[in-house]
């Protein structure tokens, strides 16, 4: 008989998830939209240097996916990443976190609803605005807004039931892109356009694209096999590799896609340079290049997978998402509502807040390209949390048991917190101060009725343990309006904001560890998270 995880408010998640469930539900949560527009858009910036950008971006979420690998089995619930937060810094932070992780979760079926309308258009032209700007009409919102009422449905299966509907998917989410690598290498002869057009990219290009091109988009995805945590009979062993071989496997896909794309091209696309890169069908650009090279089988056989990647991506994204409402609530940061569930150990209440979230999040980023930028900032700043934890925890939980130690922390931890930040700083002003914006006046709105509403005092609300954000957010934020990107004021050159980036985030990390709870609080806190109470 299956084993459950109990939490309050009476719900039971059943522990019925394998390594190969927990493996591919971080595949096919990256390997969606991202796939199938990421090319296109990454060599526009980049050029050719964009294989390198897709290296380079694996490299960081690597870093990164390494120190939530080890904090995992550390905490092996579901929606483990808050309550990583809590053991760190205290309640408060742990609030703030589970609400940002939550409003990183909630966009990402909706912009796969996107994508997947977005390809459609190209035979049925009745989603897209016809201005060339990606936005959708109001039949292309309808229809987004039911493709996620599908999705919303397809997770109230048992989780057992769902993972084995995902691995599935995740087969063929693999074996599409491959295909589309062997096709498109075979019928290309255009071996010289890798030196077409010099001088209309610039070697920044390869990093600015990380997250502008929504490469960074397309590997954030490791972190549901955390998400899933709870559900897992061996968390210790399945977690782990599960993260670690989903970003390797992600990586080996994205590359191959990225060379065979490049190959796909003429000298005749790029007539006015990879900025203006252009071809018959780039609304739906590996399908348009297939058809371009005479395969129409493989253009059919891409316009058929713009549904089951992208709706792949967005099922297991509502499932991620809702077990971190479902720590919210179990960690009373939000109702406790949102523990409950179904017979079948399926917090509904919180997928369904996922569906109303998700059609939320159309009405203001009515196009692909607008919420993927959101996604990817956002979600990397709450990726920089997990090196800090790890820090935190080594310093203060020597002892603790890891049922895996990663090697080399106390170097690879600050430099995957530094790699997390050039990201943000990569995504340029205009992004940013809408971000961190966001957060002002969320934070403000939760002190504002922490204090005066609930009439509580500053020591409860843990001030001196989460001081250093504004050192954090502030000290990113100026760097950024000092730098090169639309909208910044361009008194630091590109490589000089990048090198104040890594230094000011060695600063924040020296604050951030300083300000950490004393070890006593963290070890009993840690006790009560693995107790479920």
């Amino acid at each position: 008989m299956a084993s459950t995880e109990t939490m309050a408010g009476g719900g039971k998640l059943r522990r019925d998830a394998g390594v190969i469930g927990l493996l591919f539900a971080s595949t096919t949560s990256m390997i969606g939209s991202g796939w199938l527009f990421g090319a296109y858009h990454a060599s526009k910036i980049a050029g050719p240097l964009s294989v390198w950008s897709w290296v380079v971006g694996a490299a960081i979420i690597m870093l990164i996916a390494l120190c939530f690998a080890e904090l995992s089995t550390m905490f092996s619930k579901s929606g483990a990443l808050v309550h990583m937060s809590h053991a760190s810094h205290g309640a408060t932070l742990g609030r703030l976190w589970g609400w940002m992780l939550f409003l990183s979760y909630a966009p990402v079926p909706a912009v796969e609803a996107e994508g997947i309308v977005t390809y459609a258009n190209n035979y049925l032209p009745y989603f897209l605005r016809g201005d060339g700007t990606g936005t959708l009409t109001l039949v292309g919102f309808i229809t987004s807004a039911l493709l996620l009422s599908v999705l919303a449905l397809l997770n109230l299966l048992a989780i057992k039931a769902l993972l084995k509907v995902n691995n599935t998917v995740t087969w063929w989410k693999i074996a599409v892109p491959l295909i589309t690598v062997v096709g498109l290498i075979a019928a290309s002869s255009h071996w010289g356009v890798w030196h077409a057009a010099p001088g209309t990219y610039k070697a920044q290009g390869m990093f600015t694209a990380i997250p502008a091109a929504g490469i960074v988009f397309s590997f954030l995805g490791f972190r549901t096999a955390i998400d899933l945590g709870g559900e897992s009979a061996n968390p210790g062993r399945n977690i782990p590799m599960a993260v670690i071989g989903s970003v390797i496997l992600a990586a080996i896909v994205y590359i191959l896609l990225q060379v065979a794309f490049i190959m796909a091209l003429s000298k005749g696309d790029l007539a006015n340079g990879w900025s203006s890169l252009s071809f018959k069908g780039s609304a739906g650009p590996f399908a348009g290049l297939a058809a371009t090279l005479g395969m129409g089988w493989l253009a059919l056989l891409l316009y058929v997978d713009a549904y089951i990647s992208p709706g792949g991506t967005g099922l297991i994204y509502v499932t991620g998402g809702s077990r971190i409402l479902y720590a919210v609530g179990d960690t009373d940061s939000g109702p406790s509502a949102l523990t409950h569930t179904t017979r079948h150990g399926v917090p509904w209440l919180a997928v369904a807040v996922m569906w109303a979230v998700g059609v939320f999040f159309l009405l203001p980023f009515p196009a692909w390209q607008l919420l993927v930028g959101y996604i990817s900032s956002i979600t990397v700043l709450t990726y920089g949390l997990g090196p800090i934890v790890l820090m935190v925890l080594r310093r203060s939980q020597p002892d603790a048991e890891r049922a895996f130690r990663l090697k080399g922390a106390e170097f690879l931890a600050p430099l995957a917190f530094i790699a997390s930040n050039l990201v943000i700083y990569w995504t340029g002003f205009y992004t940013d101060s809408i971000l961190f914006g966001m957060l002002l006046v969320g934070f403000a709105i939760y002190a504002l009725v922490f204090h005066v509403v609930q009439k509580k005092s500053a020591p409860e609300f843990g001030w001196r343990h989460i001081g250093w954000l504004a050192l954090w957010f502030g000290g990113l934020w100026i760097i950024t309006a000092l730098g090169t990107s639309d909208h910044a004021l361009g008194v630091l050159n590109f490589w000089g904001g990048m090198a104040l980036v890594a230094v000011w985030s060695l600063v924040v990390i020296w604050f951030a560890l300083r300000a950490a709870l004393p070890a006593e609080e963290t070890g009993a806190l840690m006790e009560r998270i693995q107790r479920g109470n």
